[in-house]
């Protein structure tokens, strides 16, 4: 993992974003031996979109432009169901100590919001141990991030759109975060022509330069963005510091990083998807839930963790299902 070493070699130590160690680490939870590997991101700026020329290219991937990003850590997989089912399930929620524990958020796991058991089998028999948790909306996935945080002292969160897309490229501007040759995707992710129908464990193909996982296909990923098509023509102008599109309504919302049912343009690095009620078609509940896609098997998340912690008011703001401009 040389590559990976490099990366995590620019940024440990460095006095310039504070004093906490900025590497990669093991997130335990307790009550159980599950842990999140957290990859620490460098804080830097890229090309944010695609060039009109880019194969397989959509007009909402432009115009290009500069976007600078804040440090932070992400994930190396895909959240798993084995992870997820602790949020589900809240058996664990009274098992803390004070080994490894943040300061970083002082909530009570009592005060965050429980899931409902899902009425159907969500994972539609795609598996479960070591797979990615799917169906999941992205208001669940957000109060799995609360859950989360609440259960470790440290401040979780979905990525961005545009962290999401840096944190993807690992400093490429190619198309897919291993260059143009759409020949290699095959050793990076799992779309419509290699993945026989389902989902498959995290981490068995190769990871980007920072050392993420799946970041082309398995599963798509939500982010905290509101999908705004032509959002990205008000930044073309200047340097854009950490965009955020901030949702006040349920739909649509983006997702990046394409999936096991999608074509191979559709997990290069600048791909965006907006969310659809649709994928909610099937769900018998009136009002539909909040919590569960039922024809969405596609979709999935990974958390990010700040280097620079908000404070308690704007932590909240990040968990929320809708925002005020």
């Amino acid at each position: 993992m040389r590559t990976l070493f490099l990366a995590t070699a620019l940024v440990v130590g460095l006095t310039v974003y504070g004093q906490k160690p900025f590497e990669s680490y093991h997130q335990k939870i307790s009550g159980t031996e599950l842990q999140i590997t957290m990859i620490p991101i460098p804080g830097g700026s890229f090309q944010m979109g695609s060039l009109e020329s880019e194969k397989g290219r959509s007009a909402d991937e432009g115009p290009r432009h500069s976007v600078k990003i804040d440090p932070f850590w992400m994930a190396e997989v895909e959240i798993t169901w084995d992870l997820y089912n602790l949020f589900v399930n809240r058996t664990i929620d009274q098992i803390k100590t004070s080994e490894g524990l943040g300061d970083e958020v002082a909530l009570s796991v009592d005060a965050v919001t429980g899931a409902t058991i899902p009425y159907v089998d969500m994972d539609f028999g795609m598996g479960v141990e070591g797979f990615p948790a799917i169906n999941v909306t992205q208001f669940a996935a957000s109060k799995f991030c609360e859950w989360l945080s609440a259960m470790t002292g440290n401040f979780y969160r979905l990525p961005t759109e545009a962290e999401w897309e840096y944190a993807c490229r690992a400093g490429t501007e190619t198309a897919f975060a291993f260059g143009n040759d759409l020949a290699l995707l095959e050793e990076y992710g799992w779309s419509m022509e290699n993945s026989e129908g389902t989902t498959h464990k995290v981490s068995l193909k190769k990871p980007n330069a920072w050392g993420l996982y799946d970041m082309h296909g398995n599963v798509a990923e939500w982010t905290l963005d509101k999908y705004i098509a032509n959002c990205y023509a008000s930044r073309s102008k200047t340097l854009t510091e950490n965009p955020f599109e901030k949702p006040d309504k349920t739909y649509p919302r983006t997702l990046r990083g394409g999936s096991w049912m999608d074509d191979t343009s559709e997990l290069r690095s600048a791909s965006r998807k907006a969310s659809d009620k649709k994928w909610k078609m099937r769900d018998p509940q009136i009002p539909k839930s909040k919590w569960w896609h039922t024809d969405a098997p596609f979709i999935g998340f990974r958390i990010v963790r700040p280097y620079h912690t908000p404070n308690a008011e704007t932590q909240q703001m990040y968990w929320k299902e809708k925002h005020t401009k």
